[in-house]
């Protein structure tokens, strides 16, 4: 009788702790789903991560003060967008500051500063530096300069750059097939734009590089580069981008192509700031596709959805296997609830049963008794 006692006491605390765990791990365990459910879709997955951050709010506001604090009034910009679809309320006076920092920095002498700055530096932190970036590039001449320059060091044999290689062996033909297709083309010729200026520098992300490397390397056909930086003419130089373009395998450019397509996609969204920001976090040509993704979901969110989660905007990266272990607490929990619940059932039920049969009994006994007596 002890025993059965001591089993049902048990069964019952058994219960209580798993009842207790589950309690503790459900809203881990629900926010893990949540993000776990949303791996496959950026747009989702930011939502997610948004949805589960602890002090948002907070995070929020200090980020903006800390774009103002640096001069970076299209970053503040696009927290203040983040904030207002999230719906966090921003003080009146910071969101002032925003909008009079953004309308300094957007004005037309500023513009024309950032365009002509573009034009002859060929780096821009803006749409307006990007335009000048690429108007500079739709000349060719930065194209044949860095083709010229990194295919002479390969074909001797020296250290080069063969991303920048590539990327200018795409630009010539991009570009005459901007010129072909009256403008059609500009996206992909700005795209590839951002990812030299970031290459130059080194904003770009150690395995994001290492895949440009091995990709410019496969455009090339050495003989045909030798030949190349031989017969180049900087007094003809319509000759000179036939030869250099002939020195690349236009069928080995699909991939640098779908990355500029892919970045130009950002920066129409986000600027070429934002592409710039994916180009340091992305690991990979499927991230920078699953970035454009993003900005064409978020548009000016974009910015400030990647300085709060850096990669983790884009995938789940490594969390994934914590994520999946607050799911297997949790079903662990729910299945020591069950089976406590279950051994806790039977052991009343059996104590109901075992009482009630000597009730019986004792009313057994105790039929006859009465019936002598009578």
């Amino acid at each position: 009788m002890r025993g059965r006692m001591i089993r049902t006491a048990g069964a019952v605390a058994g219960l209580a702790v798993c009842v207790a765990f589950a309690a503790w791990s459900w809203p881990r365990a629900h926010d893990a789903a949540r993000l776990l459910l949303a791996q496959d879709d950026p747009a989702a997955l930011s939502d997610a991560r948004l949805a589960v951050m602890q002090n948002r709010n907070a995070a929020i506001h200090d980020e903006i003060e800390a774009a103002l604090a640096a001069g970076d009034a299209d970053l503040a910009a696009s927290f203040v967008a983040l904030a207002q679809a999230q719906g966090v309320d921003l003080p009146d006076a910071l969101a002032a500051r925003v909008t009079e920092a953004v309308a300094e920095e957007t004005s037309p002498v500023r513009r024309a500063g950032h365009f002509a700055g573009g034009l002859v530096t060929g780096e821009a932190d803006d749409l307006a530096g990007l335009a000048g970036v690429v108007t500079g590039d739709l000349f060719v001449f930065g194209d044949i300069r860095d083709a010229l320059r990194e295919g002479g060091r390969l074909a001797a044999g020296g250290d080069a750059d063969t991303l920048m290689l590539g990327l200018a062996a795409t630009g010539l033909m991009v570009t005459a097939a901007t010129y072909a297709t009256a403008g059609a083309a500009a996206p992909l010729r700005a795209g590839l734009t951002v990812v030299k200026g970031a290459r130059r520098a080194g904003r770009l992300s150690e395995p994001l590089a290492t895949w440009g490397l091995r990709t410019g390397r496969e455009m090339v056909d050495m003989p045909a580069l030798r030949q190349a930086a031989a017969s180049v003419s900087a007094v003809r130089p319509a000759q000179s981008v036939r030869a250099v373009k002939a020195a690349f395998r236009a069928e080995k450019a699909g991939a640098l192509v779908r990355f500029g397509k892919d970045v130009g996609r950002i920066a129409g969204k986000a600027g070429g700031r934002g592409a710039a920001d994916v180009l340091k976090v992305a690991h990979g040509p499927k991230e920078v596709a699953r970035a454009a993704r993003l900005a064409d979901a978020k548009g000016g969110q974009m910015r400030a959805i990647v300085k709060l989660f850096g990669r983790g905007a884009l995938v789940l990266a490594s969390g994934a296997f914590q994520l999946a272990l607050w799911l297997f607490w949790l079903a662990s929990a729910l299945f020591g609830a069950v089976v406590s619940l279950k051994a806790m059932v039977e052991r009343l039920t059996w104590a109901w049963c075992a009482r009630r049969r000597r009730i019986r009994r004792a009313s057994g006994f105790a039929q006859p008794a009465l019936v002598a007596a009578a």
